[in-house]
């Protein structure tokens, strides 16, 4: 840890006394991880497209420095200021969520990218993190009693961003927002009718996207039937696991990247467990893990509803994202093009989780109560 006076009143003196230092050294630990393993994946990746070999590690370890950069920067940031911010991105993040269903790039029969000034933005990633610190802020809102209808806005918020994520299409992102935002409604004082009403509606829905969409069909079918789809890319994965063992075959000796098209992406995981072996990928586990666990201890005792729930939101996502991608490449779920946070090739992704990774540790900053802090 670096070394840096108690007594040093400065804006980063401050910062450093009060931020969760370990939950930062977690965070930079995974993204040198992720260093690690886009420089492993991606030349494999780069050359079945026809780029350098080392262009897309290069492209990804651009982004890293700008990621953790922006962690630190919005860590900086008060409550009502990561309040500010999150409103403000998810306004211009629906916007642009908006803006895919006319002008977005198509991959995959999915409309979920823009391309802006060269690079390919997804824009559903920021939108995430910001939906939940804003709909934080409305059930506070509705349970201090403000005169704010907050649940009823929240819902608002959430029939938005899920309309417009279904019209993409786009079944797991709408998956996680929701559950994210009934995490936070659960947490703010859900009635157990509501409780069993949205459970309902869940299930409901997921069936409905079972009858209706294609696609979705389609990978639950490959899930619980292995003779029912194409199961390439998760047999090239659970066969780079066995070839991995505990120890793993060692840096740059691993062949699954060659030939599973999203090794440096979706399956980047499956890399990790054929170089590193067990051993290293239980390792990425428990730092995940220690993420969470470790962001909900330093909220145990927090007083202030809306960093609760923002906090709350915020590590539910997070963890959610990470246990989809790993359950998905063990074949333990039907696959979800999701990303390994801090770990996948993509820069919104990186970006993104720095977003929400940047507004968790400001929330959890100790600190003294002034009027600044909601």
């Amino acid at each position: 840890m670096i070394a840096v006076a108690r007594t040093d009143t400065s804006i980063l003196g401050r910062w450093w006394w009060t931020v969760d230092r370990w939950s930062l050294l977690a965070l930079a630990l995974l993204m040198g991880f992720g260093a690690i393993l886009i420089l492993a994946a991606s030349p494999a990746a780069g050359e079945r497209i026809g780029l350098d070999g080392f262009y897309l590690a290069q492209r990804q370890l651009a982004f890293l420095p700008l990621g953790g950069a922006a962690i630190i920067a919005i860590s900086l940031l008060s409550p009502l200021s990561i309040r500010r911010l999150a409103v403000l991105g998810y306004l211009g993040g629906l916007l642009l969520l908006a803006a895919t269903l006319v002008v977005g790039v198509e991959i995959n029969g999915a409309s979920r990218w823009l391309n802006i000034a060269g690079l390919s933005v997804q824009p559903s990633e920021f939108v995430k993190p910001c939906l939940a610190v804003t709909a934080a802020w409305m059930f506070a809102a509705q349970r201090r009693d403000e005169g704010v209808p907050g649940n009823a806005i929240a819902m608002a918020l959430l029939a938005i961003t899920v309309t417009v994520l279904l019209m993409q299409p786009d079944v797991g992102q709408s998956f996680v927002v929701t559950a994210v935002w009934g995490i936070q409604f659960f947490v703010a004082g859900l009635p157990m009718v509501w409780v069993l009403g949205l459970g309902a509606a869940g299930i409901t829905g997921l069936v409905g996207a079972y009858f209706l969409l294609p696609h979705v069909t389609d990978r639950i079918d490959t899930f619980l039937d292995p003779a029912a789809g194409d199961r390439y890319q998760v047999n090239r994965a659970l066969e780079a696991f066995q070839n991995g063992g505990l120890l793993g075959r060692g840096p740059g000796e691993g062949t699954v990247k060659a030939t599973l098209p999203d090794a440096h992406s979706d399956f980047i995981f499956a890399v990790a467990g054929e170089e590193f072996g067990a051993i290293v990928c239980l390792m990425i586990v428990a730092l995940f893990a220690f993420v969470v666990l470790r962001g909900f201890s330093r909220l145990l005792n927090e007083e202030n509803l809306f960093v609760l729930l923002a906090g709350t939101g915020l590590l539910a996502q997070f963890g959610m994202q990470a246990a989809i991608n790993m359950a998905s490449t063990l074949h333990l779920m039907p696959t979800k093009g999701m990303t390994l946070p801090f770990i996948s090739y993509g820069g919104s992704s990186l970006l993104a989780l720095a977003l929400g990774m940047g507004m968790l540790l400001g929330l959890t900053r100790r600190r003294v109560s002034t009027g600044d802090e909601l």
